[in-house]
């Protein structure tokens, strides 16, 4: 249920030279299991979209269950849930049935299936399911997710397969690929991307003994794949990571559970594998395992390449200054999301900041609040998605929220805070 903010006057706050003002909204489809939206059915809203699309396309999923496989062919296409939990997407798939009746292509393999040759797709708000194993009692290889494209963005989902390689995007020459606020679920490599992969504020679970994720950065020394405030969670001595070809892995602010297995990231015994021609990669910072740490994950980020700082990995530097998810991401979930600086973020700098949101799919302005207790004032009104507070305090902790007008409601936000150096 909506909660009702105090009343806010919109007026123009200057950034810059300009008013940032609200970008004219994409067409958006909507889909209903129950007929009541544009098309019954996923697929049918996805063959809708031209297949040489050039401008932004949301396809809108009401709640409900889809059992589907969809085929993403068009760029700049989001597929959003209206709710995370209740708007499911299920189907059986094993990889290796399907092979077998398709030649050995992977096309079509997944639940999601997303085309070698798109570009700019975002998933959101969504359940996606592969239950082949639920079904048929097998933990081989179920993809939830798989396919090539590049700057595909998936945010607030739930991932999940009964077997491995639940997560697959792999376009290994220049796919780009995000995620934030996910929950992953599968068996061996149930995340494994190939190319560049930036994973942000996620939570993993692994039910095998082998491995959770998995990288192939074979193709450009320059590809890797990054971790930042997540938890690894899984059976009782689960492993963290394998990679059969040259990889690259940094794992930021992560928590381990008591559960994982003391393993260093290891070259598994397997005709498939490949010397690591560029070496063992792994790279770690502010990591610990409940129950105590492991020595293997001590901090050594001075020892990657550049010995980039903790506030240089960003997604923009994952991705080597060719994507910045961070700044283009486009406003599709129910509800203002993605502070900067995050949501408990510490030793931030305290004469430059700027604070910043993604904006929800319906908002037409922004209410600040902002200040040193969580009684906060407004401070500003705006249709821009950035406000500066000016100079702040030493060491101080400061809290904020946004409150969105759209149309006639104003939609109270959460309150976020952050700490200054």
């Amino acid at each position: 249920m909506n909660a009702k903010a105090s009343i806010c006057v919109f007026v123009c706050i200057l950034p810059s030279a300009a008013c940032l003002l609200r970008a004219e909204r994409p067409r958006t489809i909507t889909v209903a299991p129950d007929s009541s939206g544009d098309y019954h059915t996923i697929q049918q809203a996805l063959d809708a979209v031209p297949l040489q699309n050039t401008t932004p396309v949301v396809i809108l999923l009401r709640k409900g269950f889809y059992n589907e496989k969809l085929f993403i062919r068009s760029s700049h296409v989001t597929l959003v849930g209206e709710d995370r939990d209740s708007t499911r997407i299920v189907y059986a798939e094993l990889r290796e049935q399907w092979n077998r009746s398709h030649s050995g292509s992977d096309w079509g393999a997944a639940v999601v299936n997303i085309d070698s040759l798109t570009t700019d797709v975002t998933i959101a708000s969504l359940t996606i399911y592969n239950n082949y194993g639920a079904l048929h009692g097998t933990t081989k290889h179920q993809f939830a997710i798989r396919g090539g494209g590049t700057r595909v963005i998936v945010l607030d989902c739930n991932l999940i397969a009964d077997g491995g390689d639940t997560v697959s995007p792999w376009n290994r020459e220049n796919g780009m690929y995000y995620f934030a606020n996910c929950s992953f679920e599968g068996w061996v490599d149930y995340v494994c991307p190939r190319g560049w992969c930036y994973i942000t504020d996620s939570r993993f679970f692994g039910h095998n003994l082998s491995a959770s994720i998995w990288h192939d950065g074979s193709a450009d020394k320059d590809q890797k794949f990054v971790i930042r405030y997540s938890l690894f969670d899984g059976v009782p001595g689960f492993p963290l990571a394998r990679h059969h070809r040259d990889a690259q892995f940094y794992l930021l602010d992560c928590i381990f559970t008591r559960n994982m297995a003391d393993r260093p990231i290891y070259l598994p015994q397997s005709p498939n594998a490949e010397v690591w021609k560029w070496g063992a990669r792994h790279y770690f910072y502010n990591c610990h395992r409940e129950g105590g740490d492991f020595a293997w994950f001590t901090d050594n980020l001075q020892e990657a390449g550049g010995a980039p700082t903790p506030d240089q990995i960003t997604a923009a530097w994952t991705f080597g200054g060719r994507w910045d998810p961070d700044a283009t991401m486009p406003a599709v979930l129910p509800r203002v999301a993605f502070p900067v600086p995050r949501d408990g973020a510490y030793n931030v700098r305290r004469d430059s900041v700027v604070i910043a949101w993604v904006p929800s799919r319906t908002a037409d302005s922004h209410c600040v609040h902002f200040g040193e207790t969580g009684d906060l004032p407004l401070r500003a009104t705006l249709r821009g998605n950035s406000w500066s507070p000016g100079a702040l305090k030493h060491a101080t902790t400061y809290y904020w929220r946004v409150d969105e007008v759209a149309a006639v409601d104003t939609i109270r936000g959460p309150v976020w805070h952050f700490t200054t150096r």
